[in-house]
């Protein structure tokens, strides 16, 4: 009893405690108010989908390059960063914003690149929308065992102590910085206090907690096997990147990945873990930036 009314007692001291930051870029993007970042003034479009747990911040160090000779968009998925959270969390819903987001900004043939669960977002979007020019999976199979199944975890704990447990976490700098370390590796700077507030704000804003625990317990976004190969038909251009040291998925997942969506053989990128278009950002890009068609 003392624990549970502790637990209770915190989540009260704790909630509300983040604001949206001002000056965002939103669309509407079928039913998702959506924001959005941009780099670049022209050249090509390319849309850049984040993967589970990240937003379109994560991109930056990326599109930053790529904006050199490319006009590049970066969107908060539904349920992540500072979009709207809007149920269901799964890869029609949000493949749907996608092409609503293209057809909200006009875009005319964007490349689509997906990192990790963002590869089943693009895909999916690939497979439903005629406007789409071409797809990059960035660690990522887009399968929905491939990254992981349902979580059991928001089925060990219950509120209030989950919600303990979840701000708690956030509220551990050493903690981000732990875990940011272990999935983007050595070749990335340590997060300083302004990179620990990117990546934890979006989830101590309204909303965010309980479109966390929904994901958790849907698992990570993905489409069947069947569904993902009807790419391989489709007469654009795909490409494939991995991280050779990626231990989210197993060694032969970028070869196997590729062929079974018809793509070039994939980009390997030496030394990179799960975050390539940050510690590599330069790769990553011009693997967007020289993707061609090898079906």
């Amino acid at each position: 009893m003392v624990v549970t009314l502790g637990s209770f007692g915190f989540n009260w001291v704790t909630a509300g405690r983040a604001q949206v930051p001002r000056g965002l870029l939103y669309v509407q993007a079928g039913d998702v108010r959506t924001r959005y970042r941009v780099w670049g003034t022209q050249g090509p479009q390319v849309v850049l989908v984040h993967g589970s747990f990240e937003s379109a911040d994560a991109w930056a160090p990326m599109a930053e390059v790529l904006g050199r000779d490319h006009r590049v968009y970066a969107l908060d998925l539904t349920g992540f960063g500072y979009s709207e959270h809007r149920k269901p969390y799964d890869a029609k819903h949000m493949a749907e914003q996608v092409l609503g987001f293209v057809k909200a900004l006009g875009l005319q043939r964007p490349v689509l690149v997906g990192h990790s669960s963002g590869a089943a977002v693009v895909a999916e979007a690939a497979i439903r929308g005629a406007g789409v020019g071409g797809v990059v999976f960035v660690d990522g199979d887009a399968l929905p065992t491939g990254a992981g199944a349902a979580s059991p975890v928001s089925y060990l704990f219950w509120d209030p102590y989950r919600t303990s447990l979840l701000r708690l976490g956030l509220k551990s700098d050493r903690l981000v910085r732990a875990a940011y370390s272990r999935v983007c590796g050595p070749k990335c700077a340590r997060l300083d206090a302004a990179g620990v507030d990117q990546w934890t704000r979006p989830f101590r804003v309204k909303g965010a907690e309980q479109a966390a625990w929904a994901m958790l317990r849907a698992g990570v976004v993905g489409i069947p096997a069947g569904r993902l190969e009807l790419l391989r038909g489709l007469p654009m251009p795909k490409g494939v990147v991995f991280g050779s040291e990626d231990s989210v998925f197993s060694k032969d997942a970028p070869q196997e990945t590729a062929r079974r969506i018809g793509a070039c053989p994939p980009v390997i990128v030496p030394g990179a873990r799960h975050l390539p278009m940050i510690s590599d950002p330069a790769v990553v890009a011009g693997a967007v930036s020289g993707l061609r068609s090898c079906a």
